[in-house]
């Protein structure tokens, strides 16, 4: 099969021609650029399982190849170009992200073994000859991982940025913070992390039964500059979110006095979301200052996520504290404290350079300033209104929220619902076709996200990754997918790589035996109800 008609993402134009260009441990490399684009192309043939020296009687190995680089100032980010020939591989792009993305191309038309980390080939990699030219159409293709409910180590995370480098994801959203768990280590307020970074228990669900087995685990500062670091240097972008003024049961049981006085609260031991949230007042504020400081510190990004979203606010009217700074800001309506709240946060964010993201509950509030980017997870209706005066991520429980079923097969693992199919992820556009043009170029791409209520292992971190996030991949690079049956041609050559890769995907024909649920715990609890989730996220994003 012709290589250049195997490529995910489908490219804007690819194709082959006669003969072949041998990439080998003698391959040299001329790269005509910065230090950190010499260093990449220096790492992919490192890490290419490439030997010294092939069998002596193949004169093929004699051959002297160069694989080859140079900016070219028309690309748009991302775009390059790479051309194959007898005599070597010329590779040309804008600029870092494109150089990776030509890479990742480039490898992609070596056979899948070339995706493995070590394999015994002989003389090296013989690449068809000809051309692909390609460019994003978003600039925002991310994923968005849940270290709180179930803590990952560092290690699953930098796998997962390979993951992600590999289908040209650009960003890596960590949800840092929530009522289960604070995953981040804070040297200025350490009960943060002594504190909040773990639970005695578990219970899985909310009529869950506690394991009685403690959870936990939190990123050092250096930890995390090295996520950072290390996914930056493979096209990524680090997205750290800690999730305020709502979901912050593990906040407050490190520091009670944030929240609502006299009452304590400990780290949730049910997965599920909690009530508790923080007083939005100027000490709140200046203590999260003092963590994000910390963490803008440790971590080269332009964004910070907020969060925003589902907080308990109720109790606010009725403290006094809260009730005089409202006063003083002549607001009557607990929700633009919210939306004050966060304004203040995103104001010390822009002092340091860097930009706010929101969820959309965010956007409802007021707590956007000018260059707030909104994460719009509740539907098509609450994503159209923020895109009429900000730059919006659209990140829509459906499709995108891949914690859910990926079919209703009764062996499917227990998960959070569903179901969200591979052929639901294809179908989806993140500009709709229906939105005038106003509103389709304040779109900056999209995501997916993994909640992982119900995900606390890597291997069902991987089950509910993949494939879908091949489609997804495709439809933020190539703004659709346009032709699904070839699509699924291209997915079946893919699920080699991915096997090379040692991805536990779930295969498109349904789960391995040792996939399923079982008997136990894991089992399906019954039917998905996408269609009643649907309607609830719509009616909710009409909410004013």
């Amino acid at each position: 099969m012709d290589p250049y008609s195997t490529l995910l993402p489908q490219p804007e134009l690819a194709f082959s021609q006669p003969g072949t260009c041998l990439l080998n441990a003698r391959t040299a490399v001329a790269v005509a650029g910065s230090a950190e684009i010499q260093e990449l192309f220096r790492r992919f043939l490192a890490g290419l399982p490439l030997p010294a020296d092939g069998p002596s009687n193949d004169p093929a190995n004699t051959t002297q190849t160069t694989l080859s680089f140079a900016a070219a100032s028309d690309h748009a980010p991302g775009a390059f170009r790479v051309e194959v020939t007898e005599s070597g591989v010329e590779i040309s792009a804008g600029g870092f992200e494109g150089a990776v993305n030509a890479l990742t191309t480039l490898r992609q038309l070596m056979p899948a073994h070339a995706w493995r980390r070590e394999w015994n080939h002989g003389g090296g990699w013989a690449v068809p000859c000809g051309t692909v030219a390609d460019r994003p159409e978003y600039g925002w293709r991310g994923a968005m991982l849940d270290v709180a409910r179930h803590f990952f180590p560092k290690r699953t995370i930098l796998r997962y940025v390979d993951l992600l480098a590999a289908h040209r994801f650009n960003r890596l959203h960590l949800h840092l913070a929530d009522d289960q768990g604070w995953r981040v280590e804070s040297r200025r307020h350490p009960r943060l992390h002594e504190v909040g970074s773990w639970r005695p228990s578990t219970r899985l669900g909310p009529d869950g039964v506690p394991d009685g087995t403690p959870h936990g685990g939190y990123y050092t500062l250096d930890d995390l500059a090295e996520i950072s670091a290390y996914a930056r240097s493979r096209g990524i972008t680090l997205v750290p979110e800690i999730d305020v003024p709502g979901h912050t049961s593990a906040l407050r049981a490190a520091y009670p006095e944030l929240g609502r006085p006299g009452q304590e609260q400990a780290v949730l031991d049910t997965v599920w979301a909690g009530g508790s949230s923080l007083s939005p007042t100027r000490p709140v504020v200046a203590f999260l200052e003092d963590v994000l400081a910390e963490i803008l510190e440790a971590v080269d990004t332009p964004y910070v996520h907020l969060g925003g979203d589902e907080c308990d606010m109720g109790w606010w009217a009725d403290d006094p504290v809260i009730a005089a700074e409202m006063a003083e800001h002549g607001y009557t309506d607990v929700k633009q404290m919210h939306g004050h709240f966060l304004r203040s946060l995103g104001r010390f964010l822009s002092s340091r350079g860097v930009r706010m993201v929101v969820w959309d509950e965010g956007f409802v509030t007021g707590g956007v300033l000018p260059d707030t980017i909104v994460m719009a997870w509740r539907g098509h209706e609450v994503a159209g209104r923020a895109a009429a005066s900000h730059d919006v991520v659209r990140a829509p429980l459906f499709p995108t929220y891949f914690n859910f079923d990926q079919s209703d097969l009764a062996e499917e693992p227990r998960s959070e619902g569903g179901p969200i199919t591979i052929d639901d992820v294809a179908a989806f556009s993140p500009a709709p076709e229906e939105w005038p043009d106003a509103l389709r170029g304040r779109v900056l791409g999209g995501q997916f996200q993994i909640w992982s209520e119900w995900v606390a292992t890597e291997d069902r971190l991987d089950y509910l990754a993949f494939p879908r996030a091949c489609a997804l991949a495709e439809v933020l690079w190539r703004g659709r997918v346009a032709d699904p049956a070839d699509f699924g041609r291209r997915l079946t050559v893919h699920l080699g790589r991915l096997d090379a890769m040692g991805v536990g995907y779930r295969p498109p024909a349904g789960p391995h035996p040792w996939q399923t649920g079982g008997t136990g715990v894991w089992r399906r609890s019954g039917p998905g109800r996408i269609e009643e989730t649907k309607k609830w996220v719509e009616s909710v994003s009409r909410e004013p």
